[in-house]
């Protein structure tokens, strides 16, 4: 969720002004005598994966592309007869499992499988029963703004779960029901929101979105927020009785907690900056977010400017745990990079994260190993230049995330399913 920090992080460490350029502009710096030292043919890898930075990682609390929305895909129909709801396909071969080989310095892969095909694929979610996936993806010809979809482990069953209208973002499942939960704009306009003015720099909009579920028996869509101003980022307990989320209804970015049918909302967090993009550990006892806390006069004014304008600027996060009542905070990582998407391994012991801090230039994210404590960091992936969103499994023999490791096309980001083993460096 809210990969749109790691954007800002590659901004900032190629513009004085934290402004992407045009790919054109990119094209001709990296294949003329600016090319920053690299090949060729990688330096258009750099190009397609800034690209993808700005399509995946630009608007919102999870990630999506910008645009005006298409005509949506005709909503599946209530189950009948005690029948279940079945969304419908989108048209085109998007998913299918894929064998792909690790690469060196991934030794936590026994195997790997590629399980989407083109477009911009992100946050793939497990089932509490660990047999399906929920995802966000913008395919060409089926959307222009993120819509929610669920699938197999081996990519079979594609059907779409949200609406087919607005932008969605942040999809997950409730344990043990036959419900979803994701975030979405469709009860405002069925078009994509517009996207930021990026006169400023490059800021992201903190669209109207609200929290909604999906009834797979019945198929009714039901909102659980109703707040104005940005809801969004939201994941359930694993006990299933509690939603935490990012809510600018305090009139800042913090996490919230409210039950599971959207009542007895509760403030978590009130430190003054962004926090969010929260999971609750396998037992529950702890919650693992990201955070960005202004050091300065300099970045508070700047934060506090844009937010009053629905806006924030992508950059420095840290991770940081806390208890689920919000008590007990404290930070793991301080490396001063972007590090983002934050999960707890099963055993609650480590935490598995995205981060540009291997990169001196700040344009390569990809997965590491922490301990809760922040020591004993070690690499995770090791293959193209954008890995993250990653998510065990229940029982922690598998681990999902995106990444654009084998991408040819611009603005392309693949959910990958991998075999895990722990090992120890």
């Amino acid at each position: 969720m809210l990969g749109f920090w790691a954007a800002g992080a590659v901004v900032s460490s190629r513009s004085s002004e934290g402004r992407l350029a045009d790919s054109e502009s990119m094209e001709h710096r990296m294949s003329g005598q600016e090319n920053y030292g690299l090949p060729s043919k990688r330096a258009r890898r750099v190009i397609r994966t800034l690209a993808t930075l700005a399509t995946l990682i630009g608007v919102s609390g999870c990630g999506a592309p910008e645009g005006a929305s298409e005509a949506p895909l005709e909503a599946g129909g209530p189950g009948a007869g005690g029948e279940a709801w079945i969304g419908p396909a989108p048209e085109g071969e998007w998913t299918g499992a894929v064998e792909v080989a690790p690469v060196d310095g991934e030794a936590s892969f026994a195997s790997l499988t590629q399980l989407t095909h083109g477009g911009t694929n992100a946050e793939a979610y497990f089932s509490a029963e660990g047999d399906r996936l929920i995802f966000q993806s913008t395919w060409a010809g089926v959307s222009e703004c993120d819509q929610m979809y669920t699938m197999n482990l081996d990519g079979s069953d594609l059907q779409l779960v949200s609406t087919g209208q607005g932008r969605t973002t942040c999809g997950y499942h409730y344990p043990g029901q036959d419900l979803l939960l994701f975030s979405s704009t469709h009860h405002i306009s069925d078009q994509c929101p517009t996207a930021p003015d990026r006169s400023q720099g490059y800021v992201w909009g903190l669209f109207g979105y609200d929290v909604f579920t999906r009834d797979l028996m019945t198929g009714e869509v039901s909102q659980l927020t109703d707040v104005a101003g940005y809801d969004a980022e939201a994941t359930i307990s694993p006990d299933g009785s509690t939603i935490v989320f990012t809510s600018t209804r305090s009139g800042d970015l913090e996490i919230w907690a409210m039950d599971a049918d959207g009542s007895n909302p509760r403030q978590l967090t009130d430190d003054l900056g962004y926090e969010g993009g929260a999971f609750f550990s396998a037992d529950g006892s702890q919650i693992v977010y990201r955070a960005f806390h202004p050091r300065n006069e300099e970045e508070l004014a700047d934060y506090e400017n844009l937010l009053s304008q629905n806006l924030v600027r992508g950059g420095r996060l840290e991770v940081f745990v806390m208890s689920p009542d919000g008590s007990n905070k404290r930070q793991v990582t301080d490396n001063g990079s972007s590090n983002f998407a934050p999960f707890f391994h099963p055993s609650g012991e480590q935490i598995i994260f995205s981060s540009n801090f291997g990169d001196p230039s700040g344009r390569t994210f990809q997965l590491y190993l922490i301990n809760v404590d922040g020591t004993g960091v070690r690499s995770v992936t090791n293959d193209g230049f954008f890995s993250s969103f990653p998510m065990f499994s229940p029982d922690g023999s598998l681990l999902a995330f995106s990444s654009d490791r084998g991408t040819e096309g611009p603005g392309e980001i693949n959910v990958f399913l991998a075999e895990w083993r722990d090992v120890s460096e």
